[in-house]
């Protein structure tokens, strides 16, 4: 078992009957109808890949067949493996996070694990000023000083969207949701410009003003418009390898993209087909409406 790091463009995906019916049954029956309520097509395909990619990991990884699974959730919402597994694979972590056109899953034998992907889009009907000053408190006064630097406000938005994968993934890594002080945690990011399909390892946080020493972030650019950001901490009694940033091949990609097939390869059913759940994501609109009054040359 070694590290894992899978994106699913689900987006993209334009499932036929066969396939969405075929996805729901892979599936928790408690799953598939929290995903059925989805209102917005859009969601409920990120919310079903994102399960689908777990059970993937596990059944392939762990060696569990896919329809002895059993995921549960914390109390904070964080999917968790119940099953019984042997002691050698009692510190297997993984995470998933779908924004945006992905789903994509980080999982790694010995650390614990947290991801988070963010596309860089425009803010609905708000100007961006305007919404800098609505996401003060978000970040500190030196976060926002990297942000703003960036020479035109389409980069600021980018740069301010990597800053926020990048606390998500620190904060789903160690379990907490709503309410913790972000203004806690500073990123200092480097470099400052990513290329597409690069891994970097650069990027130092602290936390009440201190380095923390004992945490790695992984930051990938999927494409334009997508950052990931991968937060890495050591389990008690681990000793990480560190891995030279530099020595990795100019483009060699971090995550392996998937097809829909990659994603059901190895699965068996959990449930019997429910022809009636097609009709359900039929009746989705896929995503909402926008009423967006900026352009991104108006950025520019």
């Amino acid at each position: 078992m070694g590290s894992v790091r899978w994106a699913f463009p689900c987006a993209a995906w334009r499932p036929c009957r066969q396939e969405w019916l075929l996805a729901a049954r892979l599936v928790q029956p408690e799953e598939k109808d929290r995903i059925g309520q989805f209102v917005f097509a859009r969601d409920a395909k990120a919310a079903l890949a994102g399960r689908l990619l777990m059970r993937k990991l596990i059944a392939e990884k762990l060696c569990i067949p896919w329809n002895e699974i059993h995921l549960q959730r914390t109390s904070k919402g964080k999917p968790f493996l119940a099953n019984n597994v042997l002691s050698i694979c009692s510190n297997y972590n993984f995470n998933v996070s779908h924004q945006g056109d992905y789903a994509v899953l980080a999982a790694e034998p010995e650390l614990q694990v947290g991801i988070d992907i963010m596309k860089t889009n425009l803010p609905g009907s708000s100007s961006i000023p305007n919404f800098f000053h609505i996401m003060k408190r978000q970040f500190t006064e030196t976060e926002w000083s990297v942000i703003k630097s960036m020479s035109n406000e389409w980069m600021q938005l980018d740069m301010f969207h990597r800053h926020w994968a990048l606390k998500e993934s620190f904060l789903k890594a160690i379990g907490v949701g709503i309410g913790f002080n972000l203004q806690r945690i500073e990123f200092n990011v480097s470099p400052l410009q990513l290329e597409i399909g690069k891994v970097y390892k650069k990027t130092k946080m602290l936390l009440d003003g201190d380095e923390e020493e004992e945490w790695t972030f992984e930051e990938t650019r999927l494409d334009d418009h997508h950052h990931i950001a991968v937060a890495l901490g050591k389990q008690e009694g681990f000793v990480q390898k560190h891995s030279d940033v530099c020595s990795m091949e100019p483009n060699q990609p971090q995550f392996t993209l998937l097809t829909f097939e990659d994603l059901v390869a190895s699965g068996i059913p959990v449930a019997p087909e429910d022809s009636a759940y097609w009709d359900n994501f039929c009746s989705k609109l896929e995503s909402p409406v926008k009423q967006n009054s900026l352009s991104r040359q108006d950025c520019l």
